[in-house]
């Protein structure tokens, strides 16, 4: 078994992140089955004179039938190195007609298929230690992995076909050998037993995980000290929680570091706000260019966070110039959010948004050397091919000082730039939309909007969230209360995930905390109480991140670290405890600590990949309080409560009591009354909530 490993190895590239032939289709002269497809990343290879399937019954069918290999091409619309890929090979008719003649081919969108993705990327990693897209796996015709890769340039990627075509041929129980343990990896990797042994938290554990976490932090730049760097988000919501239980500085300082960095980096769009999804380098100054709507929406929320606890007003700034992005650039016109923005523009990386420093100074006149010094920019470019990022080194106070202004007049200066070069911008070619709606990610953003209307107070913050959450009600949910994943062309499909729903319940919660609108509360538990049928495994305490009622995979799998987005578990344990907390159900926080238990090991040692878990300890080292608000002033009451970072409360209330047991009892007529309570028990009620405060303070 070992040496057919090697032997595989060895193909690994250096580089890694039904067709009718000759059939003229309109203008194309290849047209594959995926021309079927709703998804722009299918779509984009429609053409391809590969004969292209979508993952499908029928495609599994035709590779059993013909006992051909499967090679499974996994990717998305926005990724760089999948059109690259595809312009070299899958537009190449030489390269399809082996492909075509050996091999049954499928297309993944994995934004669509994250539960295929996640298992072939599995199978890449035991491999290659390392994974990425696009993602190409080679497999057998029953679809477990044989062989897997991230990009392979033209010549590699004919040749490793070749040579796993013919290892299999010539050693067909080999590689049935090679499949079967390859599959068994993927099927016992990140999959949690259940720990029986009950254990404590204290703060103690929360300062273990951040003793172990600096030796990963970048103090000069903020962010993790290595290269590509990612924003990472639940990372820096951790550490304030951290700081507020313990007041450690370093904590604090960790995050305002971070986020100042990230918002004077060039992977921050400083015309035109929002984020691009990482930077390639240690400073944030050249981004990967594509911008995804669940990195800027959990960015949304750090910002508002952050600013909640610093006051600092540039993470005000950040907050609503990504919020007018989205808004501008992401936003349906029924209120969903759209997925993403490519890398690309014209078949060239990031042209949409650098500038040579004589386009500055033809566009900005008088302006142009002021705006340059203020952004780096150089005569000969900061970046390739003599074109410049825009991003910040120096302070605005140095700026000022040395073109003699004031720093009022210099932030004018500033803000009359880039509305200018935003219109200018707005001429140029611009890079591909992703239209696709996806339910997890739109939740993200529903999230990010509640999260920034609760801190700012801005009406309009709280419109768009209202209408997505509205949206997904009425287009995604079913009346038996399932999920669907994704929204396209004025209709939904394919069954929901966990993270769909786990999402999607943590922004109703959020939106129940903003209004005080039971609807929101209600809908979070009917979609919690519809996961604990489809999802939860009794036997782990887990949560599967396929329902039951989908067609099997070649291994059914659960999603506990957390990334670039919160795991779906991280997130479904911290909906039980808060759900449990709102509706006094005992077992839902029961299950949320059971699940806690069982990473706790891996959540001492693994830092930002166990942030939400983390959270998760907070709350149960540091009781939270349920502050309940009852009475005719209870808006603003709420309102004044946001004006504080305050991550271990919860808050209920309403102009009566409503119908949660939770206000029973606490409507005291010709008043607006506070309650802080605590397992069940509340202390004596206030009418001001600076008395509130000290109270839940001491």
């Amino acid at each position: 078994m070992k040496k057919i490993i090697i032997y595989l190895l060895l193909l690994i590239p250096i580089v890694s992140c039904g067709q009718q032939e000759k059939e003229v289709t309109g203008e194309h002269m290849f047209t594959n089955q995926l021309i079927h497809e709703s998804s722009p990343y299918l779509l984009q290879h429609a053409h391809n004179p590969v004969n292209w399937y979508p993952w499908s019954e029928a495609a599994l069918a035709k590779a059993k039938a013909e006992n051909k290999l499967l090679i499974i091409s996994i990717g998305y619309a926005a990724c760089h190195w999948c059109h690259v890929m595809e312009h070299e090979s899958f537009e190449d008719t030489t390269v399809a007609k082996f492909m075509n003649e050996n091999f049954v081919s499928i297309k993944v969108d994995r934004e669509e298929r994250p539960d295929i993705d996640q298992v072939y990327m599995n199978a890449v990693h035991l491999l290659t230690g390392s994974g990425g897209w696009p993602l190409n796996v080679i497999a057998l015709p029953d679809g477990k992995p044989l062989y897997g890769g991230t990009y392979f340039p033209k010549e590699n990627w004919l040749s490793m076909l070749s040579q796993v075509l013919e290892f299999t041929i010539k050693n067909p129980e080999k590689a049935e050998e090679q499949a079967k343990s390859l599959t068994d990896g993927v099927n016992k990797s990140e999959i949690i037993l259940e720990k029986t042994k009950t254990t404590d938290y204290t703060i103690n554990d929360l300062t273990a995980i951040f003793s172990l976490w600096k030796n990963d932090i970048d103090t000069v730049h903020g962010g993790s000290n290595r290269a590509p760097k990612f924003p990472l988000p639940i990372g820096y919501q951790f550490l304030l929680h951290y700081n507020y239980l313990t007041k450690d500085n370093d904590a604090l300082n960790t995050v305002t570091l971070t986020l100042n960095k990230m918002a004077d980096g060039g992977i921050y769009d400083q015309v035109g706000g929002g984020f691009a999804r990482y930077s390639t380098d240690s400073i944030w100054k050249v981004p990967h260019f594509e911008k995804m709507i669940y990195d800027n929406s959990q960015i949304v929320s750090l910002y508002s966070c952050g600013y909640q606890a610093t006051k600092d007003p540039y993470f005000k700034t950040i907050v609503y110039e990504t919020l007018e992005f989205i808004e501008r650039e992401l936003t349906s016109n029924e209120g969903a959010f759209y997925s993403s923005l490519d890398a690309d523009s014209e078949g060239e990386e990031g042209k949409f948004y650098v500038w040579s420093k004589t386009e500055l100074k033809n566009i900005l006149g008088k302006d142009a050397d002021l705006i340059a010094e203020y952004y780096s920019v150089t005569n000969t470019g900061n970046w390739d091919n003599g074109h410049n990022i825009l991003y910040k080194t120096n302070s605005d106070k140095g700026i000022a000082e040395k073109f003699k202004i004031s720093p009022e007049e210099l932030q004018q200066k500033v803000d009359s730039a880039k509305k200018i070069l935003l219109k200018e911008r707005s001429k140029r070619i611009r890079p591909t939309l992703d239209d696709k709606i996806i339910t997890s990610w739109n939740a993200l953003m529903l999230k990010g909007y509640v999260d920034a209307y609760r801190v700012f107070n801005e009406p309009e913050f709280l419109r768009s969230a209202i209408k997505n959450a509205e949206f997904i009600l009425r287009n995604v949910q079913k009346p038996d209360h399932r999920l669907d994943r994704n929204y396209k062309n004025g209709k939904s499909s394919i069954n929901g995930f966990l993270d769909d729903y786990a999402f999607t319940i943590d922004a109703f919660i959020s939106l129940y905390q903003a209004t005080f609108d039971e609807k929101w509360l209600l809908e979070a538990e009917k979609l919690t109480a519809y996961s604990l049928i489809h999802f939860f495994d009794v036997e782990s305490g887990m949560f599967f991140y396929t329902s039951d009622i989908d067609p099997d995979l070649v291994a059914r799998k659960m999603e506990i670290a957390d990334n670039v987005i919160p795991s779906s578990n991280s997130q479904m344990a911290k909906n039980l405890f808060l759900l449990g907390q709102y509706f006094y159900k005992d077992d839902y926080i029961l299950k949320s600590k059971q699940m806690l238990n069982n990473v706790k090991q891996a959540a001492l040692r693994s830092g930002v990949y166990y942030a939400n878990w983390d959270i998760l300890m907070a709350w149960f080292i540091s009781e939270p309080y349920l502050i309940s608000i009852v009475g005719d002033d209870h808006l603003s009451k709420r309102k004044e409560f946001d004006t504080y970072y305050l991550p271990n409360v919860f808050l209920s209330g309403g102009k009566t009591e409503g119908t949660l047991e939770l206000l029973k009892g606490k409507n005291i007529a010709g008043q607006t009354t506070i309650y802080a309570c605590q397992n069940k028990v509340c202390d004596r009620p206030e009418t001001k909530v600076k008395d509130m405060l000290k109270q839940i303070r001491k």
